[in-house]
């Protein structure tokens, strides 16, 4: 399966509570919700679309858990909750020992080899999504197919970002962009090798 990470971020690379402040989730940050004021019908698809295109989910535990109390309660909703409650999940957790969430597996150890197991499966998707330290996780482990990042029209100024200060260099290729009304842009990377320097 193809490994994709898609994620809402900023101009700044901020990909924390796009949905709303949660201090219980992201203590002391303050500048939550910075993506709903800029959704519109079409964004708001194209993110729909690609929930509903995998053949798994990948999460952190941190966002399982958000995941599976908001979206888990509306599992006929014809839209997000059902696109992520009717496909197989699998939870990275040491802590998470019995999960009510239909379809749930929980991978309490040796992730790499899980998601090489998971990967070596033919054809398909595994979707990573809202999981930010899985998804730098990922990407430092070279384990990432292909990046999508939905980049919202705001400079936040603060909070986690998607990539580190100091890390591993990646070769990308664009192979799909879309623009919309809002200023919200889609765009998919294909992750590959290192990129050429001058």
């Amino acid at each position: 399966m193809k490994l994709t990470v898609s994620l809402q971020v900023t101009l700044d690379g901020v990909a924390q509570a796009n949905g709303g402040n949660n201090e219980e989730m992201d203590p002391g940050f303050t500048r939550g919700g910075w993506a709903i004021p800029l959704n519109d019908a079409e964004a708001v698809q194209y993110i729909l679309d690609t929930w509903r295109r995998p053949d798994a989910f990948l999460l952190g535990r941190k966002t399982y858990g958000l995941f599976e109390t908001y979206w888990g309660a509306r599992s006929d909703d014809g839209g997000f909750g059902e696109a992520i409650s009717s496909k197989p999940k699998y939870v990275v957790s040491t802590t998470l020992a019995a999960p009510g969430w239909e379809q749930t597996t929980v991978i309490p150890d040796d992730l790499p080899s899980r998601v090489t197991e998971l990967k070596a499966r033919p054809g398909g998707e595994l979707l990573v999504v809202g999981s930010v330290s899985l998804a730098r996780w990922l990407l430092e482990n070279e384990l990432v197919d292909e990046l999508n990042l939905v980049q919202f029209p705001v400079i936040v100024g603060e909070g986690e970002r998607v990539f580190p200060h100091h890390g591993l260099d990646f070769k990308l290729q664009l192979t799909d962009s879309r623009i919309f009304a809002s200023g919200i842009v889609g765009l998919t990377y294909r992750v590959g090798g290192r990129p050429e320097y001058a």
